[in-house]
C-alpha cells in the first residue's frame, strides 16, 4: 500500500465510483445536428482569418482575434484600421457568424425541446448516485405491492432501487418518494449492470405476470454465473397460485410470496382470535418497536455445537430467548426445553431487542467458549 493509498485512508477519502455502462453511446446521435453549426463555425474562422492575413496583411495572431470578435458580434472594435475591401468583407463575416448562431440555437432549443438529451443526463445523474449503494435490494416493477415493500424498506432505512420499463416510472417516483429509479427492461443485462446489481443484497420480483418473474430470475442467476460473483443473490418473487410458487422456487428464487395466501391466513387468524390483528402490527410491523424475532444460523465451527441449550446460557448473557430451532433437515422445534441439543447447521429462533439479538449472532458464531461460561 503507497503513501497516497494511506493518507486517503486515513482521511476517510474515497474516490467516486463511476457506473459501469456508459451513456455516451445514447448521447451521440442527439448531438449529430450540432454537426454542421461546428463545422461552419470552424470553416468560417479559417476563411476570416486567411481574408484577414491577404487583405489587410495582418499578422496570423491579430487575424484570428479579429475573426473571433468579429464572427461572435462582441463588438470589440477593430484590432487595426481596415480598408473598404476589408469592410465588406468584415460585414459577410458577420452575416455568416450571425446566420451559424442562429441555426445552432435553434438546433439546439429543438433537440431540448424534446428532452431526449436532458433525460439521458437526469439518468447519468441517478446512475452516480445508485453507483455508491452497497448491500441494497433492486425491486422490478411498480405496482400496489411496490408501493407497500417500498414504505417498509425506507421505515428501516435499507436502501433501494426500483426499476419499471414504463415512462411514467418518473411520475410515480416523485409521487412514492422513491430516491432510486430507473426507466428499462428488468430483465435486461444493461438494467442489471445500471443498477449496481454487483453491490446489491438481493432483488424482489414483484410483477403481476409470472412470465415476467420468471424471465427475472432467470436472467439474475445467469447474471450471477457470468460475472462470477462471490455470493448469490437472495431472490424474492411473488406468485398468485401454488403452482406458480413451486415454479419460481424451481428456477432459483429463494423466497417466493403469495398475496392471496398471507391474505387468507391473516383472516383466518383474525377469525379465530380478534386481537391477533392488534399483536401482529405491534410486534412484526411497527419499526418503532424495542422487540424483533430473527433467525439465527449455527455454523458447523461454533463453539454451541452439541451443547444443550441451558449450557449455552443464551438467555443469561443476551437478554433474548430462542422459541423454536428450525433442523438442518427442516424439522421445527417450537419453544425447545433446555435439555434439546444444538446441533450443526441449525438455525434458532430469537425473539428480544435488536441489540441482543445482535449479541447473540457474535456469540454463536465464535469458536472458543466464551470466557464467561469456561467454569460452567
Amino acid at each position: 500500500m503507497n503513501l497516497l493509498v494511506r493518507i486517503r485512508k486515513f482521511l476517510n477519502w474515497e474516490i467516486t465510483p463511476k457506473p459501469d455502462p456508459r451513456l455516451l453511446p445514447e448521447v451521440y446521435p442527439h448531438l449529430k445536428p450540432f454537426r454542421l453549426p461546428l463545422i461552419l463555425t470552424v470553416f468560417v474562422m479559417l476563411i476570416g482569418t486567411i481574408g484577414y492575413v491577404i487583405i489587410e496583411d495582418f499578422p496570423i495572431f491579430d487575424a484570428i482575434y479579429q475573426t473571433a470578435i468579429t464572427f461572435t458580434t462582441v463588438g470589440f472594435g477593430e484590432v487595426h484600421e481596415l480598408s473598404n475591401v476589408g469592410k465588406i468583407f468584415t460585414i459577410n463575416l458577420i452575416i455568416a457568424g450571425f446566420a451559424v448562431f442562429s441555426s445552432a440555437i435553434g438546433i439546439l432549443v429543438s433537440e431540448l425541446n424534446k428532452g431526449k438529451i436532458v433525460a439521458i443526463l437526469k439518468e447519468r445523474r441517478m446512475l452516480y448516485k445508485i453507483v455508491r449503494l452497497k448491500k441494497h435490494f433492486v425491486i422490478c416493477h411498480h405496482n400496489a405491492y411496490t408501493i407497500e415493500v417500498t414504505n417498509q424498506l425506507r421505515k428501516n432505512h435499507i436502501p433501494f432501487i426500483v426499476i419499471d420499463p414504463r415512462p411514467e416510472i418518473h411520475e410515480w417516483a416523485v409521487e412514492y418518494k422513491y430516491p432510486n429509479h430507473l426507466q428499462a427492461e428488468p430483465h435486461a443485462e444493461l438494467a442489471m449492470l445500471k443498477a449496481n446489481l454487483s453491490s446489491a443484497k438481493g432483488l424482489i420480483a414483484l410483477s403481476s405476470s409470472i412470465s415476467d418473474n420468471i424471465a427475472l430470475i432467470a436472467s439474475v442467476r445467469l447474471f450471477e454465473k457470468e460475472h462470477f460473483l462471490p455470493r448469490p443473490y437472495y431472490i424474492i418473487s411473488s406468485a398468485e397460485s401454488a403452482g406458480d410458487v413451486e415454479k419460481l422456487k424451481k428456477l432459483g428464487a429463494d423466497t417466493v410470496v403469495s398475496p392471496t395466501k398471507l391474505t387468507a391466513q391473516r383472516v383466518s387468524a383474525m377469525a379465530a382470535r380478534p386481537d391477533m390483528e392488534n399483536l401482529l402490527e405491534e410486534f412484526l410491523y411497527k419499526s418503532d418497536n424495542p422487540l424483533d424475532m430473527q433467525e439465527i444460523f449455527v455454523p458447523k465451527f461454533s463453539w454451541a455445537v452439541l451443547k444443550k441449550l441451558k449450557e449455552t446460557r443464551i438467555r443469561e448473557m443476551t437478554n433474548t430467548s430462542v422459541v423454536g430451532i428450525t433442523k438442518k433437515d427442516g424439522k421445527f422445534i417450537s419453544m425447545p426445553k433446555g435439555d434439546v441439543l444444538v446441533t450443526s447447521e441449525c438455525k434458532l429462533l430469537v425473539i428480544g431487542t435488536q441489540k441482543g439479538i445482535a449479541t447473540t449472532k457474535g456469540l454463536v458464531r465464535q469458536r472458543i467458549k466464551p470466557k464467561e461460561l469456561k467454569f460452567v
